[in-house]
C-alpha cells in the first residue's frame, strides 16, 4: 500500500525556518520525480518545488526561488523541503505527492500520489 506522510509543519514568525519531510512507501520510489504543492484557504492547490526522478533537477515556484531548497534520498524513500525566510503569504497546507513521470509537472492532476498534508502557519 503506497503511503506518502508529511512532517514538520508548524508555527513560526516571519524570517524563521521550518524543514518538511515526506516519508514514502512507494515502490520504486527512484522512478517517481517528487513535488510539493501547497494550499490556503479557498484557494486553488499551488505547485512549491519539484525533484525529478530522472536527473535530479529542482524546479521551484517563482514565489520561493532562494528561499526553499528541495532534495530527495532514494535510499531512506524521503523528501525535504527546506524552507527559510519564511513568509506569512508561505501561510497553507503543505502536501508531498508523487508522479511516474520522468519531470515534475506543476499541475496537480499528473501525480498519483499524495499525503494527507501539514500545516505551516507563518506569524506577522
Amino acid at each position: 500500500q503506497v503511503e506518502l506522510v508529511e512532517s514538520g509543519g508548524g508555527l513560526v514568525q516571519a524570517g524563521g525556518s521550518l524543514r518538511l519531510s515526506c516519508a514514502a512507501t512507494i515502490l520504486a520510489f527512484e522512478k517517481y520525480s517528487m513535488a510539493w504543492f501547497r494550499q490556503a484557504p479557498g484557494k486553488e492547490r499551488d505547485f512549491v518545488a519539484g525533484i525529478n526522478w530522472d536527473d535530479q533537477i529542482p524546479s521551484y515556484k517563482d514565489s520561493v526561488k532562494g528561499r526553499f531548497i528541495i532534495s530527495r534520498d532514494n535510499a531512506k524513500n524521503t523528501v525535504v523541503l527546506q524552507m527559510n525566510s519564511l513568509k506569512p503569504e508561505d501561510t497553507a497546507t503543505y502536501y508531498c505527492a508523487g508522479t511516474p513521470l520522468a519531470y515534475t509537472n506543476p499541475a496537480p492532476r499528473e501525480y498519483v500520489y499524495w499525503g494527507q498534508g501539514t500545516q505551516v502557519t507563518v506569524s506577522s
